[in-house]
């Protein structure tokens, strides 16, 4: 009796963790989280559709995390985080990641409402960034000191903007730096003198509800949702979620219902445009 009983005992105790492991197994299925991390401009809205995303999905939790595109690819590439967000195209050596089209945003110069400076043309925006031109008077305004405000490095709407106007950030004359849009967008708020460029969507949605900023034109295309939908205005890019090639499944779904049309509405209050317009 006693030599049988050590068996079943044993056997017993084998059956017992092996549904405790099993219980456990599936308690992490269905109990995932997502880590994403980067651009400060796609920021709002991930999270945003990260939220439906959990409503529908039982158990998973969405956790998004600024910090700008360079700390969203990096990320990625050091296993950090499952989704890097990114708001510039990937450069020819950072080809080890996929990247998947999110939305389309453009970039706007801003000023304080209160400024009567209605346009600025592409060479006075480049003299005033590199400390050619110092005083509003010389383009039109008053007779105030201009505090040019620029982006930190790693910011992808630092490098479309040096891009676009093909300048060096060696050579910028800035007197204050900024992070994401929103530090921009308040900094010029409360600064009437003050000159950013940030995200459209995030500055057009801020103007539309109430906030003293005042959107410029390029190249005499207004900086609106409607002209970068359209396709006229100038300075505009894609929006990108970046991954490793061997991407984990919650991944996988998440961009695919990001990239679907059950988030199109919330692509649309964000003020971007979803990729398949």
């Amino acid at each position: 009796m006693i030599m049988l009983s050590w068996p079943y005992h044993t056997l017993a105790c084998f059956l017992f963790l092996l549904m405790m492991g099993c219980e456990s197994s599936d308690r992490m299925q269905n109990s995932a989280k997502l880590v994403i991390t980067g651009s400060s401009t796609l920021a709002p809205l991930v999270a945003d559709i990260g939220k439906r995303f959990e409503s529908i999905h039982t158990g998973v939790r969405i956790d998004v995390q600024t910090g700008g595109s360079s700390r969203g690819l990096a990320d990625v590439r050091q296993g950090l985080a499952d989704i890097g967000m990114m708001s510039r195209p990937l450069h020819a050596t950072e080809q080890d990641v996929m990247s998947r089209p999110i939305a389309r945003d453009g970039i706007s110069m801003i000023v304080h409402q209160s400024n009567p400076v209605q346009a600025l043309r592409n060479e006075q925006i480049i003299k005033l960034y590199t400390g050619k031109i110092h005083n509003w008077k010389e383009v039109g305004g008053e007779d105030a000191p201009i505090t040019v405000i620029n982006k930190a490095e790693g910011r992808g709407t630092l490098l479309l903007f040096l891009t676009y106007f093909q300048l060096q950030n060696i050579h910028i004359r800035a007197h204050v730096v900024v992070g994401d849009n929103e530090q921009g967008i308040k900094t010029v708020a409360g600064n009437p003198h003050s000159i950013a460029y940030v995200s459209i969507g995030t500055a057009e949605f801020d103007a539309n509800h109430g906030v003293p900023i005042k959107l410029l034109p390029i190249r005499d295309i207004p900086a609106s949702l409607d002209n970068l939908q359209n396709g006229t205005f100038p300075l505009s890019r894609s929006l990108l979620f970046v991954t490793n090639f061997t991407s984990t499944t919650l991944a996988k779904d998440f961009i695919n219902f990001v990239q679907s049309a059950a988030v199109y509405d919330l692509i649309a209050q964000h003020y971007f445009v979803p990729i398949s317009s």
